[in-house]
């Protein structure tokens, strides 16, 4: 099957952080923050494919720093990787302080997402062909990604 770029999957969303989707410490839950990085990755997932998909696995999601009421968040999913049925979606997720201008880093997850046909049966997919440095660096990590996580799942049984 062809290759295509990320470009084709790359898919960005800005949300507002609003009271009801906060803790006490006027913080985001980071609940909501996983269903916005599951939405992007499927949208993305969906592009790269052009099938509907289906959420295989979360990978890896790391919190480095949270947002708060009035800030805006910027999501970045991107199919880094592929499979022959699935594909791996990177998403960041960038905050901004209205008042400052201030962006920080708020979270990075990897998603596998699989395509899968009317039937619900998996679909091959597209290959990928990075287009940034980031990208080019976490294609050539995806190997090591996979080995661990096919190791962690024979751990787990």
């Amino acid at each position: 099957m062809e290759k295509i770029s990320t470009n084709v999957s790359r898919t960005i969303q800005t949300k507002l952080v609003l009271p009801p989707d906060t803790n006490h410490l006027d913080t985001i839950f980071g609940g909501k923050v996983l269903a916005y990085i599951d939405e992007i990755a499927a949208i993305a997932a969906m592009k790269h494919s052009r099938n509907v998909v289906v959420t295989a696995s979360i990978d890896e999601v790391n919190f480095l720093s949270s947002a708060k009421v009035g800030d805006i968040l910027t999501l970045e999913g991107v199919v880094i990787s592929t499979g022959n049925t699935s594909m791996e979606v990177y998403v960041k997720v960038e905050c901004e302080q209205i008042e400052t201008g201030v962006k920080s880093l708020t979270t990075t997850s990897f998603i596998t997402m699989v395509a899968i046909d009317r039937n619900g049966k998996p679909v091959p997919v597209p290959g990928v062909i990075p287009e940034t440095n980031k990208e080019e660096e976490l294609f050539h990590q995806a190997k090591e990604r996979r080995s661990r996580w096919l190791r962690d799942r024979e751990i787990r049984k």
